[in-house]
């Protein structure tokens, strides 16, 4: 747990992924990954992105941020309960975007799984799921989702929302196009939920590349430097799903070259 100002954020991790890195990020040099990042990969030449999830109290709400790969391997449940969180004391669950190793526990047994929450939602990232001709071959949208409408518990957002007066939504399309993160701002102190505006520590200093699941690679790009210059030059503290455990740390730079400092 960290405090930033008065917001208490915890990283959570529900599972983690596997799959040869020139497939996840098929611009990449492998010869870079060995030489510079070997801690990143296993002896195959295969990254583990983790499916992380952040866990928020601001002004006596508790939020969380995604749901992670869900059942029947992902832990979330059991890492908030180690935190001592009921599913039903989760005021607002925030969904930086509608990937399935993001929404995967939005429901359970065609409910939704934090009974006494609304699931915040970026009206653009809906709506594009919510095509027909997307939605209907996507099994996670009509499991993890669809429920949800259903139920009416849904709260679709735009940008610049402000969730409570020290958590504000900021548009940071590519990855999907209506992607979202959250900058923190609590007594001074800076923090931001970064969502999948980079998948790995590598892409601080290589930022140019997207990973394949980007939907639009070159909107990516863009976002991801003007983000993580943000970042950088403002030193927010940072919470990375995708990075390796805890998955916090601080964008930083060293002469020309910028770099993830884990905490």
């Amino acid at each position: 747990m960290v405090n930033i100002g008065e917001i208490k954020l915890f990283p959570l991790t529900d599972n983690y992924g596997s799959g040869h890195v020139l497939d996840i990020f098929p611009d990449s040099d492998l010869n870079i990954w060995r030489s510079k990042f070997p801690d990143l990969l296993d002896n195959e030449n295969h990254i583990k992105p983790r499916f992380g999830a952040t866990f928020l109290h601001s002004q006596g709400k508790n939020i969380l941020v995604d749901t992670g790969g869900g059942p029947p391997a992902g832990k979330l449940l059991k890492n908030l309960e180690d935190l001592g969180i009921n599913q039903d004391e989760i005021d607002l669950v925030v969904l930086t975007h509608l990937h399935p190793d993001h929404v995967g526990w939005n429901v359970l047994y065609d409910k939704p799984t934090f009974q006494s929450a609304k699931y915040i939602v970026s009206s653009t990232d809906l709506k594009y799921w919510k095509q027909e001709n997307n939605s209907s071959n996507l099994p996670h949208i009509l499991k993890q989702v669809d429920p949800l409408i259903y139920s009416g518990v849904i709260e679709v957002i735009e940008d610049k929302h402000r969730i409570t007066s020290e958590l504000t939504v900021l548009s940071t399309p590519g990855h999907t196009p209506g992607h979202i993160s959250l900058e923190l701002n609590s007594k001074g102190k800076k923090g931001f939920v970064l969502g999948d505006v980079a998948h790995s520590p590598i892409q601080a200093s290589y930022t140019d590349w997207s990973p394949s699941f980007d939907v639009d690679p070159d909107l990516a790009r863009i976002t991801r430097h003007e983000i993580l210059n943000k970042l950088e030059k403002e030193g927010h503290l940072v919470s990375a799903g995708h990075f390796p455990e805890p998955g916090l740390g601080f964008f930083k730079r060293e002469a020309k070259n910028r770099y993830w400092q884990q905490v």
